[in-house]
């Protein structure tokens, strides 16, 4: 919850006009127990979403994570059928990765263009594995932390923050995939 890339999302979102919810899963920095190996993180995740579905239930709700968290919004989202979904260094190196994000909740993906965990080629290649609206957004940066990128990093998540625009057809120029060497 305290890095510069879950901040960025918060700021870019609650700058949409969304109301936001950043919290640690178990066992991180202060959060009480222990690490539930994906389980107890989205049962976290699931007791938040229902907090604020309960607390704001005239607004539509975007999930949004950030790496191990990327993966938590992607199988809480589709499950419950949010209105769109935002999964950022999405670590496509994880060996159960390609399961995750098949439904028909409207997903976009915001890559580092030099992230560890999720390099480019692996995320188009997986990407494409995917039906339904999606949008896969690259921000050169530095790495998995989009250092020295984070700006071009918040203002993708703004330009896709708004549940109430459609996600654009096109990939716009700034956030294309990088290419190949």
């Amino acid at each position: 919850m305290h890095n510069k890339v879950v901040y960025r999302i918060a700021r870019a979102l609650r700058n949409t006009g969304s109301v936001v919810l950043r919290f640690n899963y178990r066992g991180v920095n202060l959060s009480q127990g222990k690490y539930g190996h994906g389980e107890g993180e989205l049962e976290d995740a699931r007791a938040a979403l229902a907090v604020l579905v309960e607390r704001y239930q005239e607004f539509p709700v975007i999930l949004a994570g950030f790496s191990f968290g990327s993966r938590i919004a992607l199988r809480l989202g589709c499950a419950a059928q949010v209105q769109r979904i935002i999964a950022v260094g999405f670590p496509t190196s994880y060996p159960d990765s390609s399961g995750l994000g098949h439904c028909s909740v409207p997903r976009v993906f915001i890559q580092s263009t030099h992230d560890q965990f999720g390099p480019a080629a692996s995320m188009q290649s997986y990407f494409q594995t995917l039906e339904g609206e999606k949008l896969l957004l690259f921000v050169k940066s530095k790495d998995h932390f989009f250092a020295g990128g984070l700006d071009a990093f918040e203002e993708a998540v703004a330009s896709v923050g708004d549940v109430t625009k459609r996600l654009p057809d096109e990939v716009p120029a700034a956030f294309a995939a990088p290419l190949e060497h």
